[in-house]
């Protein structure tokens, strides 16, 4: 009676602060404590915090008769992984596509399922290779994405992967490091640069007690973490929609306010395009530059006008510290952009070539206020706050 006393008040919140693995020793206690193991609140609340299920799903998708069986169906299916590991692969997948379901919703339905152990089996035979245990969980949960042919049409498809530009990027992994790569401009020569920091790779034994991980899970984990915080966003262009590698927030995205005109700048690094093997030339860079006028229109010795039309360019361009170019011209891509109060923002992208893996980019544009071809005032000029070239830690 007394033991069956202090399970009705303070049984469950014991066991609720034990593990999953705790939670299944004690039940075999006894018969009491076997009926406060098998409380489904408590298999309810590993299910979230490992697996973030939130109703009772074996790892079909299929539903369970309850989150006890749901846990157990999961530990049964994945019993050849170290579950640390599983947790990883599984929050990895979870949090990229609770992004894509509010922010990128078409994409979703390209998302394969999971594959097969002996799918697995089957592709590391033919293609005589042994995956790491990570990339291997990470196409249990996912196995890739499909695009249909009618997504093409002659444009850039949705895709989960970050661009700077339409162009094509080739990633490989290497198996035996766990590192993953991807080509430049030569990769016909070997050229590759690793987009994970080494220092970030351990593939170790397990019997030493250190969790494996690889480039591909880290990389995957690093692109949920910047679509989740919103350093990189969705872009539309027209009626495409891609996710954007120009970062949305300081300090890699610089941001000024002159005369009611905003300009926000960042930049990425474009490993396809880039030549390791030019001095001169050796990191190629995209930079995005976009530009609004504020509600209140544009405002100058305390008179405000409704329009104003971009007319100068102005940049200065470092390499480290040093100035490598000076760039003076009319126009930007050959526009004069017109801005109006609470329009969208005037996006344009230019490129250029860097010979180290740091520098920067600064400079102003000059405007008139009104229209260019009926100027209401004397030009003035708009600031373009540096921004930095730099290549990242992790290369998308």
């Amino acid at each position: 009676m007394e033991l069956e006393a202090v399970g009705n008040l303070g049984m469950h919140i014991i066991l609720s602060k034990l593990g999953p693995s705790d939670v299944a020793s004690v039940s075999c206690v006894g018969k009491i404590f076997h009926v406060w193991a098998s409380d489904d609140s408590l298999w309810a609340k590993f299910c979230s915090f490992d697996l973030e299920l939130f109703s009772p799903l074996d790892p079909h998708g299929n539903p369970a008769p309850s989150f006890k069986a749901a846990y157990l169906a999961w530990r049964e299916a994945f019993a050849m992984y170290p579950w640390s590991l599983v947790i990883r692969a599984k929050r990895c997948w979870s949090k990229l596509k609770s992004w894509l379901a509010v922010n990128f919703p078409e994409v979703l339905p390209t998302l394969r399922d999971g594959a097969s152990e002996a799918e697995i089996d089957e592709f590391e035979n033919s293609m005589k290779v042994k995956l790491p245990l990570p990339t291997r969980l990470l196409y249990r949960f996912c196995d890739g994405q499909e695009l249909p042919n009618e997504e093409f049409n002659g444009s850039f498809p949705s895709t989960l992967l970050a661009s700077a530009t339409h162009s094509e990027k080739i990633f490989l992994l290497n198996c035996s490091t766990g590192q993953l790569f991807v080509g430049t401009r030569n990769l016909a020569d070997g050229e590759m640069l690793p987009c994970v920091p080494d220092t970030l790779i351990s593939l170790v034994h397990e019997s030493k007690g250190s969790e494996q991980q690889d480039a591909m899970l880290l990389w995957l984990e690093e692109h949920g973490r910047r679509l989740h915080d919103g350093t990189i966003k969705v872009r539309q262009e027209g009626k495409i929609r891609s996710i954007n590698l120009f970062p949305e927030h300081p300090p890699l995205c610089s941001s000024a306010i002159t005369n009611g005109v905003k300009v926000r700048a960042s930049a990425a690094f474009v490993p396809e395009f880039s030549n390791l093997q030019d001095e001169s030339e050796k990191f190629l860079f995209a930079y995005s530059i976009r530009m609004s006028l504020s509600p209140s229109g544009c405002v100058i010795n305390g008179m405000k006008f409704s329009s104003c039309q971009l007319y100068w360019r102005h940049w200065t361009i470092c390499a480290n510290d040093a100035v490598v170019s000076i760039v003076n011209g009319e126009a930007v891509i050959g526009k004069f952009p017109l801005l109006h109060p609470g329009e969208d923002e005037f996006v344009y992208e230019s490129f250029t070539p860097q010979p180290c893996s740091q520098g920067s980019i600064e400079g102003s544009f000059t405007f008139v206020p009104g229209r260019l071809a009926d100027p209401k005032g004397d030009p003035f000029e708009v600031e373009v706050a540096r921004f930095p070239l730099q290549l990242p830690d992790y290369i998308f």
